[in-house]
């Protein structure tokens, strides 16, 4: 059973369409340090309606920069190679995953929810932590995309997940747990096999493979990954939206330690949280 379940999500993700030859192209020319914002622009120019979503993610409220940016360049410039190749890599990813076909078992508004207050809340978390300011997109995307190994399980396996939600529920254990035991495959398998499709690497796509198995991860992005894992906890603890995961495995005490930080700014972030979620609902709006 659990061998046709991987091969029926494998051959899903396989049917996915793959992302554009330009984001492609702009992971590539981000990986070379020597990379200046006039090489991405470059690039990002090949595709004008991803350059226009970039253009209108920019001047959204989540920013708030309080002058209109209209040159790509300029806004490479103020707010860094790493941010503007997350949202254009962000943008191209929603605008494959985030629509109502691909949420037949868990409630498409209630999962994205989650995904934005992850998103959010690992980036609050980072700032307060001093992370550099050019780093924090990188907690935003990683954090807003570590469930997508959810939708290839929620439509190719749609009415198995219904029922590992039910055990996940009766059984009062992790929705990550219950898939292991009724599907024999998890979302953060699913998660690998979909950054393996689309040539992702780096934090998103560690993030998606290994949010629940932060012990076995031996890679480069481990404060992002425990950022994530407790921001993931955050979200489903305060019910802000659904991930199907009523029961959340508690975060191990040395996770705050190595991030240093105090449980009790989890309950500091909850406004801050809440406020800048509705301004990231943008990304939702761009990428669907």
């Amino acid at each position: 059973m659990a061998k046709d379940n991987a091969a029926r999500l494998r051959e899903y993700v396989g049917g996915m369409p793959s992302l554009p030859t330009t984001v492609s192209k702009v992971l590539e020319v981000c990986n070379n340090p020597k990379t200046s914002p006039i090489d991405l622009d470059r690039v990002i120019q090949l595709d004008p309606v991803l350059m226009g979503k970039v253009l209108k993610l920019i001047n959204s409220a989540y920013y708030g920069l309080g002058t209109q940016v209209t040159s790509l360049v300029r806004a490479i410039i103020m707010l860094g190679i790493n941010t503007v190749k997350n949202l254009a890599l962000s943008t191209a990813i929603l605008e494959r995953v985030a629509n109502k076909s691909d949420f037949r078992a868990l409630n498409m508004e209630g999962f994205w929810r989650h995904s934005l207050c992850v998103g959010v809340t690992a980036k609050i978390i980072a700032k307060r932590r001093g992370i550099d300011a050019k780093s924090l997109e990188e907690y935003f995307a990683s954090g807003l995309l570590h469930d997508i190994g959810k939708i290839p399980l929620n439509n190719a396996l749609a009415e198995d997940y219904v029922r590992t939600m039910s055990v996940a529920d009766r059984e009062r254990i992790s929705l990550f747990e219950a898939e292991g035991k009724t599907l024999g495959i998890d979302h953060c398998e699913a998660g690998r096999i979909v950054a393996e499709l689309w040539k992702l690497s780096g934090a998103i796509a560690d993030t998606a493979a290994w949010h629940h198995n932060l012990a076995g991860y031996s890679g480069e992005h481990a404060d992002v990954l425990r950022t994530v894992a407790v921001a993931n906890y955050f979200a489903n603890r305060e019910g802000i939206g659904f991930s199907g995961n009523l029961y959340p495995g508690k975060i191990d005490p040395e996770v705050y330690d190595l991030l240093g930080i105090d449980k009790s700014l989890l309950i500091e972030i909850e406004d801050p949280v809440n406020a800048e979620i509705e301004k990231a609902k943008v990304f939702l709006k761009i990428g669907g």
